[in-house]
């Protein structure tokens, strides 16, 4: 799924509080001279490992130290900014999902993959690496991950990959043994809540909720903001609290959300927020001795993996959104 227009892709975000930690270590490595070939940036999504792979392709690219924008910053005026931006730096090639046209696809092309030998058996033109960001390395189907492979077994002279994953569990063993991990962590509380109103236009009473329902990641947050995702969770705590009842004019005003582009991603936050409403009635119930933990952890189970059932065999968002409802109607209630 492609970000919201006014998110802004990573390539064009010059700040990134939080990530101190990771950035000295990244700078450390440059300074002493140990600057891996393959580093692995790992973390939940939504904490801005992509927006650090750029920042870290335009220092090694060239581009001036500008300390106003952070540890491992650099001004969007300077001319290796600019050419970043424009996709337009002869040194640095991304490999991701979304094509060149704007389209979303399904993984990398493995075609894509077979082509970085060949761009890093060149010399920088311009600077003193070629850099190659893989956006993520989760979305390499195992073609294209063999063919990343082969490029990580053989460093390349002045280059440097950046892989990203959410998943690293899932990567290939060997593609994991031949990268220098970067972990990283959920920034502080305040910290991103205070990025997060500000980049969102938000109170700081709801920069907490977002964050609560995005786990901590600012970016994620950021996404869900733009999704309301504050109404869908009180659309789906009030759904639950009206069962056995359901409001038949509130239920059809949220399927129709279900239709157009925006449809899965809106069908998808709602089974979660849902899910997640069933396992905070199901613990507290449980705390107190009442209600039916086993019943309402199956609730959570098949909510939470709906959107994934509904998307891969094509069915009606809608007709599965009421097809749930019915489900949680049967669910025991705390008593």
């Amino acid at each position: 799924m492609s970000e919201p227009a006014d998110i802004p892709h990573p390539r064009d975000v010059y700040r990134l509080p939080g990530a101190e930690r990771a950035e000295a270590a990244f700078l450390d490595a440059l300074a002493r001279g140990r600057l891996h070939h393959a580093w692995l940036l790992v973390g939940p999504e939504g904490l801005g490992k992509a927006t650090f792979a750029y920042r870290a392709a335009r220092r090694l690219l060239g581009a001036a130290p500008d300390p106003a924008f952070g540890v491992l910053g650099a001004s969007p005026e300077d001319p290796v900014s600019r050419q970043v931006a424009a996709r337009a730096h002869p040194d640095l090639k991304i490999l991701e999902r979304q094509s060149d046209e704007g389209r979303v696809r399904k993984s990398i092309p493995v075609e894509e993959a077979r082509r970085l030998p060949e761009f890093f058996a060149k010399s920088p033109g311009r600077a003193a690496h070629r850099v190659a960001i893989i956006d993520s390395a989760d979305d390499l189907n195992v073609s294209a991950a063999n063919a990343v492979l082969k490029t990580l077994e053989e460093p390349p002279q002045r280059g440097v990959l950046l892989l990203i994953s959410h998943r690293p569990d899932a990567l290939l063993p060997t593609i994991r043994s031949r990268c220098r991990r970067l972990v990283f962590d959920i920034p502080p509380q305040d910290t991103a809540a205070a990025w997060l109103a500000d980049a969102a236009g938000v109170s700081p009473e709801a920069a907490g909720a977002l964050l609560r329902i995005a786990r901590g990641a600012p970016g994620r947050a950021l996404r869900l903001a733009r999704a309301d995702a504050l109404a869908l969770d009180e659309a789906a705590r009030g759904l639950l609290e009206s069962l056995p009842d359901i409001d038949p004019s509130a239920a059809l005003a949220l399927a129709d959300g279900f239709r157009g582009a925006e449809g899965p991603a809106r069908f998808a936050l709602l089974m979660d927020r849902l899910a997640a409403s069933v396992r905070e009635t199901a613990v507290d119930a449980a705390l107190q001795g009442r209600g039916a933990p086993a019943a309402h952890a199956e609730a959570f189970q098949w909510l939470a993996s709906l959107p994934d059932e509904v998307e891969s065999l094509n069915l009606d968002r809608a007709d599965a959104f009421f097809t749930a409802l019915q489900s949680l109607r049967a669910l025991p209630r705390p008593c």
